[in-house]
Order: C-alpha cells, then sequence, then structure tokens
C-alpha cells in the first residue's frame, strides 16, 4: 500500500493496541501494527507518516524489558508514546522513570497545562483512562510537561522541535472524554490527509486480486454466511467474476433464514459458481452426546474441513485458495509478528494442508471487523447481511447448553428469531450490539393451562460495547422483555421459562460457552 499515508504502532503487549490502530483508522488515516523489535530500516520502508508506541504491561526499569529500536526517533517523522510507550521515551532518551507513590487505576481527572500542540482543543481538565504503576519523573531533554494530574505530575510531556509526544494515560480507550482529539491532533501533526476510504481500499484490493490471479486464474472460497466470508466473496468476485467458486457448507447450525439468504445473494446479486452443501446430519451424528463445549468447537472445525475437501476434490484443480481472515484474528494470532498469542483462529497461519494448495488470497487480512463491514456496503451486499449480529463459527451448537440434537438447535434457532424480530420492532437493535437465545438445558416445572409442565429454559442474552473486550449487559425495557418472553413460551414448544442474563464481561464472557 505505498501510495496510502500510513502511521506505524509498535505494539509492546498492550491489551488496547488494537484499539489505537482503529482509532487512528477511524480519522481515515491507514495503521498497521508491528511487534515492538521491529527495526528502523524495517519501518522506514513502510513510509509511514508517524510513529505510535503502544502501552504494555512491563517496566521499562526491567533487565528483559521490551525496546524498539532507538533509531525510530531519528526517522524524520512525528512520534507518539502511549503510557508505556511515554515511559519508554523518556527512558531511551535520558529521562528518568521510577515507580509510582501512588498508583492511578481508571478514569482520573487529567489537567491541561500546554495545549500549544499535541493537546490542542482539549478541555482544561478532562477525565482519562490511566492504568499505570510506573510515570517519568523527569523529562528528557529537549521535552517539556504539558499535563499533570494529583498524583502525576508528569501525565503528558513534549519536545516540539523534533515532533515527539507522551501522554501516560490511554487516548485510544472510550473512558477518555476527549482522548480522540489527541488522535486527531497527533495525526494533523504528521501531515496526515485523512482520505483512506473503503471505496479506495476496494478498487486497490480489486486491483491486487486481478494482478495475483491472472487473466485465467480461478479461485475457491470457503462460504460460511459470516460477514467476513460474504465480504471477500463479494470483493473477489468484483475481481475476477465467475471464476470464483464457493462452496458453502450448512453445518444446520444457522440462524433462521440465513442460508436461503446466502444462496440468494450468491446465486443472483453475485452470482459466483456457488455449491451449497447439506452436511447437517453429518455434523449432528458426530455431535451426539458430546457436551464439552470445546470438543463440540473441535468436532465442527474437523467436520467442516472434511466436507469442504470432499466437496472441493470433485471441482478439479483450481488455483488459489481464498478465506475471510480479518485484521483482529491474525493480531490475537501472534500473526502480526511478535504479537502474543491471545485465542487461536481457525483461518490464521496460512493455508489449510488439507486441501493440498499453494497459493492463498485474504484480502480482508489487514481490515477491522467494522471496516469490512463498511466495505460489505460499498460493494453493494444487503445491508441486513453486512450488519449482521456477531455469530461464533459453530453457529447454535454452542448456544446449546449441553449435547446437541435437532430439537434442541430448533428451540434455540426459534427463539432467537423471536428476540432479533422483536429488539428490532422495537427500534433498539442500533442500540444493542449483540443480542441472542441460549437453551440453558435446565428444566423446570410449569403450568400450561390446567397442565403441568417439565420444559426448557431459555436464557435471553443481550450486551453493550465498543470494542467485545469488555461489555455490560444491555437494559432492555421491560414492556420489550414481556413480550419477547410471552412470545416464547406460547410459540417455542418445549419452553416454559425465559430468564434474562444480566451479567457483565468480565467476569461473563459474552457467549455461553
Amino acid at each position: 500500500m505505498s501510495e496510502t499515508q500510513k502511521i506505524v504502532i509498535l505494539d509492546f503487549g498492550g491489551q488496547y493496541t488494537q484499539l489505537i490502530a482503529r482509532r487512528v483508522r477511524e480519522c481515515k488515516v491507514y495503521s498497521e501494527v508491528l511487534p515492538y523489535h521491529a527495526s528502523a530500516e524495517q519501518i522506514r520502508a513502510i513510509h509511514p507518516l508517524g510513529v505510535i508506541l503502544s502501552g504494555g504491561p512491563a517496566s521499562v526499569l526491567a533487565e528483559d524489558a521490551p525496546q524498539c529500536d532507538p533509531a525510530v526517533y531519528t526517522l524524520g517523522v512525528p512520534v507518539l508514546g502511549i503510557c508505556y510507550g511515554m515511559q519508554l521515551t523518556a527512558h531511551l532518551l535520558g529521562g528518568k522513570v521510577e515507580a509510582a507513590k501512588q498508583r492511578e487505576y481508571g478514569r482520573i481527572a487529567v489537567t491541561m497545562d500546554d495545549k500549544a500542540t499535541i493537546l490542542k482543543d482539549m478541555s482544561d481538565t478532562s477525565s482519562n483512562w490511566m492504568s499505570h504503576t510506573y510515570q517519568v519523573k523527569v523529562c528528557p531533554e529537549g521535552f517539556h510537561p504539558i499535563a499533570h494530574t494529583e498524583n502525576c505530575p508528569i501525565a503528558a510531556m513534549a519536545d516540539d522541535a523534533r515532533h515527539i509526544y507522551g501522554v501516560q494515560f490511554h487516548p485510544e480507550v472510550t473512558h477518555s472524554d476527549e482522548g480522540r482529539t489527541i488522535i486527531s491532533n497527533f495525526l494533523h501533526i504528521c501531515g496526515c490527509a485523512g482520505d483512506w476510504t473503503m471505496a479506495a481500499y476496494a478498487q486497490t484490493a480489486i486491483a491486487r486480486i486481478r494482478e495475483t490471479v491472472g487473466e485465467q486464474g480461478t479461485v475457491l472460497l470457503a462460504l460460511s454466511g459470516g460477514v467476513d466470508s460474504s465480504v471477500a466473496a463479494a470483493l473477489i468476485y468484483k475481481a475476477i467474476g465467475d471464476r470464483l467458486t464457493c462452496v458453502y457448507v450448512d453445518h444446520g447450525f444457522m440462524r433462521q433464514g440465513e442460508s436461503e439468504q446466502v444462496t440468494e445473494v450468491f446465486s443472483k446479486l453475485f452470482p459466483v459458481r456457488f455449491i451449497p452443501v447439506d452436511a447437517s446430519k453429518e455434523f449432528f451424528a458426530d455431535l451426539e452426546g458430546v457436551t464439552d463445549p470445546e470438543q463440540k468447537r473441535k468436532i465442527i472445525g474437523r467436520d467442516f474441513i472434511r466436507v469442504f475437501k470432499r466437496e472441493a476434490e470433485k471441482l478439479g484443480k483450481l488455483d488459489y485458495f481464498a478465506q475471510g481472515t480479518i485484521y483482529p484474528d491474525v493480531i490475537e494470532s501472534g500473526q502480526a509478528t511478535g504479537a502474543a498469542v491471545i485465542k487461536s483462529h481457525h483461518n490464521v497461519g496460512g493455508l489449510p494442508k488439507e486441501l493440498g494448495f499453494t497459493e492463498l488470497i485474504e484480502p480482508l487480512r489487514m481490515l477491522f471487523k467494522d471496516e469490512v463491514r463498511a466495505l460489505g456496503e460499498t460493494l453493494g451486499l444487503p445491508h441486513d447481511l453486512v450488519w449482521r449480529q456477531p455469530f461464533p463459527g459453530p453457529g447454535l451448537a454452542i448456544r446449546v447448553m449441553g449435547a446437541v440434537d435437532p430439537e434442541k438447535v430448533a428451540i434455540v434457532r426459534a427463539s432467537d428469531a423471536i428476540l432479533r424480530e422483536e429488539i428490532k420492532r422495537a427500534g433498539l437493535d442500533g442500540d444493542i450490539h449483540q443480542y441472542f437465545t441460549v437453551l440453558t438445558g435446565v428444566r423446570s416445572v410449569g403450568v400450561m393451562g390446567d397442565e403441568r409442565t417439565y420444559d426448557y429454559t431459555v436464557a435471553l442474552r443481550a450486551v453493550t460495547t465498543d470494542d467485545f473486550m469488555t461489555a455490560d449487559w444491555a437494559r432492555i425495557p421491560y414492556d420489550v422483555v414481556r413480550i419477547i418472553s410471552a412470545r416464547i413460551v406460547n410459540e417455542v414448544k418445549h419452553v416454559n421459562r425465559v430468564v434474562l442474563d444480566v451479567t457483565t464481561k468480565p467476569p461473563a464472557s459474552i457467549e455461553w460457552e
């Protein structure tokens, strides 16, 4: 992407590194995460207009503390250090860092003392998210303090001559009231035009796919029906038309109406060579009696590859394999060089060896989820498909507690459809970031008419979140909950009780399994 203005973010293992990259992109500037130990030569080769040093859990005073190449500060581009990044800047450039007498965690009032550059347009005092045990005691030569808190005399520092800055707080998180202003100020100092759009990305990506595949090349894509693989399919279709073959493996755990929508879109709107495969009987047979959620996931993943491989072999030799890997998958799986492994992703780490391909296309690999959705709308995919609720790969199978069978999945599918319908009818679908039902596995006594029942309990799960790293339970109006509950127990067989999950993340996860 040499034609695109870029900001490089060096990752020191901070939990908010992805958020920094996202905030930069929200300002319509492309950002890329590199490991903290990337050399100055590697960074220079990318031609960034600026560098941001992320936060991190280490102490710069530790012997094995992660450090960037000191030449980063002499690349001739602005540098912004955040939390650990600020302390490292001070440490490497001759300042002094020491343990704070009073640690600061959470929202802290920060007083802005010099609003000439990086703090331009900030309020005199605003709340910002702090998370530190160490702090800068003495600024390096050429720097001066530009903000403070009650317990942190140097909460931000600046060297305006060299355009090097540091903030002890986290402007990338939403808990910082005016954090976006700081990010925007830094990008302005870097000279960024803020003209990176999904329309421009689409044009570039289409050109690259055509260049890679050539005039005769063919591509095979495993279409899961989710947002990522659907957008990848639409993008590749725009590039090479019906030389793209999509195999859609229906494992039997999709939500109501989704398989039908996928078939409609990719047989008419984007008429790829579309091969639907109903493999639900195989999946249900292999899951019979399995109660452990991780075992469920492994079986579904294994069966998906097996069915897909079987169908792919029927097609004969195709040139390239494509998948909808996105940037958070890459970072969390440790595939961004030097990144820590947070969780494994089935579609990260190269080509599936079982399929026999040697060439891989991942056109969404550098995009975040919100960018993938924006790209999908740019390409003309239906709004309802692009803005689907997040949905795990194993689908409804992990929204059934315990062993899975067709009847239990049908209960979740029907109750989930009612929940989604009523949330949309109440106009809440834009305010609640994820909502679904869970078949808890609990059975209880009830009364319907004059008869005793002993049936299942369905839980409603709805959360609000900015980044899915933390989440709060959504305050659905009780009148809406009443309607949802009444419809589920009246319209869904074998359910006589509905409960509401009012747990935050943490301590709970968003999904139940």
